[in-house]
């Protein structure tokens, strides 16, 4: 007998990653189809996770909270069953905009990086991390990414307003990674991947470096791959571009056509600002089906909206999306901002999932946050996309088996009507009403 979990998110009801009376599967009857039917028997891409980035912002807009306030918030991203059940993580290596301001871990000049200290992270972000690992019962698969390379070591003087690393510090700044891995590993919190740099194609009025194409490749060809291996670090994986899809077709495509760039190179990280182009995603992994995909971070800019839905549909639509395209994992930005979308060192606020005032010691759960939820709680590290074919308009999908055998299927009405969706399994049919404005998971055991 097949049963099954329902758990539905919706705007006008108040429904929260609430239960709902489940599903029923019954025989089709003779020549009905689904709306939706699933193929279990195709297989895609494996989930490595889910999770956000541990931001200097995150870490010291909790630290302002009460000390059961913080750990309500981490409770409810990091539980594996009250909380979202975060497994993955993402942390800056020095400075970046959702920090205090510009810092780095060595002095001017230092090439020798003799004195390389992580102390500054002791005080917010570490405390952070592991009392989330705590709650979690393990670490998380965690990528680190720089910002900026130490103004020294640029082009322009300077962490902010872009700028390029010089060519004589290539070296040394390929170290910088090693030093910040070994050191994390010391602290107990082991580094999984690193990309080679956020956003290279940016010039940012906050920490930015800009890489073209083939700089990256050089980069990562001729320092950062070597450094890695040299210093026994060849099991911690590199990610190339970390920026948006729009353009990473051609930005890719360089690096993983040459064969001794590519054979250091895990995959390629994106994000969702510069447009919603998922087939170019899922273009990357036809050209180059031995790499990975990994969405390394998305967010709603332009400063808080609590209590708005859309921010919610754009996680959700995203998500399925690039899921569908191959992604293999899903990484947001910021776990929890304060009241006005900070601390960000030149003002440059956004939104999260969750938001801590730090005036009034409440805690506000937005949209996004539920809607993450739909995909993190009930598709496992380890699960694996299954086919699913849909011949209905309007209602987006996504399907997964999970390591237990469970079948978790995500839909998503982003109408302004309630809709009525068949849900097909081999010979047997079910059917669900989906509210206007919602996203609801199906658990099928």
């Amino acid at each position: 007998m097949v049963t099954v979990q329902t758990v539905v998110t919706a705007k006008e009801t108040g429904e929260r990653l609430s239960r709902r009376e489940a599903l029923v599967f019954g025989q089709k009857g003779s020549g009905q189809t689904a709306d939706i039917q699933l193929h279990p028997e195709q297989e895609f891409q494996r989930i490595i996770g889910f999770g956000g980035a541990f931001t200097e912002a995150a870490a010291y807009t909790l630290s302002r909270m009460s000390p059961a306030r913080r750990a309500e918030v981490i409770r409810s991203y990091f539980h594996p069953e009250e909380g979202l059940g975060y497994s993955m993580g993402r942390v800056h290596i020095h400075s970046c905009d959702f920090a205090l301001g510009n810092y780095t871990y060595v002095q001017e000049q230092d090439t020798e990086l003799a004195t390389f200290d992580i102390s500054h992270d002791h005080q917010w972000v570490l405390p952070l991390i592991k009392d989330a690992m705590e709650v979690k019962g393990g670490p998380f698969t965690m990528l680190a990414s720089p910002w900026s390379p130490p103004a020294w070591m640029k082009t322009n003087g300077e962490m902010n307003n872009g700028g390029s690393l010089k060519p004589e510090y290539a070296a040394v700044w390929a170290r910088y990674y090693t030093k910040f891995i070994e050191a994390y590993r010391k602290e107990g919190i082991p580094v999984w991947a690193v990309s080679v740099q956020n956003e290279p194609a940016a010039v940012q009025t906050w920490d930015s470096c800009v890489y073209s194409a083939e700089e990256e490749r050089d980069f990562v060809k001729n320092h950062l791959g070597p450094a890695m291996h040299e210093a026994g670090m060849d099991d911690v994986n590199i990610v190339i571009w970390d920026h948006n899809r729009d353009i990473m077709i051609e930005r890719v495509t360089p690096i993983l056509s040459d064969p001794e760039a590519a054979k250091y190179v895990w995959g390629t990280g994106i994000h969702w600002y510069g447009g919603e182009e998922f087939e170019k995603v899922a273009k990357v992994h036809e050209l180059f089906p031995d790499k990975h995909v990994l969405f390394t971070e998305g967010c709603q800019e332009g400063g808080v909206r609590l209590g708005e839905w859309f921010t919610g549909e754009r996680y959700g639509r995203n998500m399925i999306g690039d899921l569908n395209a191959w992604t293999e994992g899903y990484l947001d930005w910021n776990l929890v901002l304060d009241e006005n979308g900070g601390p960000n060192h030149v003002g440059n606020f956004c939104d999260a999932p969750v938001i801590a005032d730090t005036v009034t010691d409440e805690v506000h759960y937005n949209s996004s946050y539920f809607y993450i939820g739909h995909f993190s709680k009930y598709i496992a590290p380890g699960a694996v996309r299954i086919g699913l074919e849909s011949a209905i308009d309007g209602i987006l999908s996504t399907a997964f088996r999970n390591p237990d055998g469970s079948i978790a299927v995500v839909l998503m009405n982003e109408s302004d009507e309630e809709r009525s969706v068949t849900l097909g399994l081999g010979s047997e049919l079910a059917g669900c009403l989906l509210p206007p404005h919602s996203i609801a998971t199906h658990v099928i055991a």
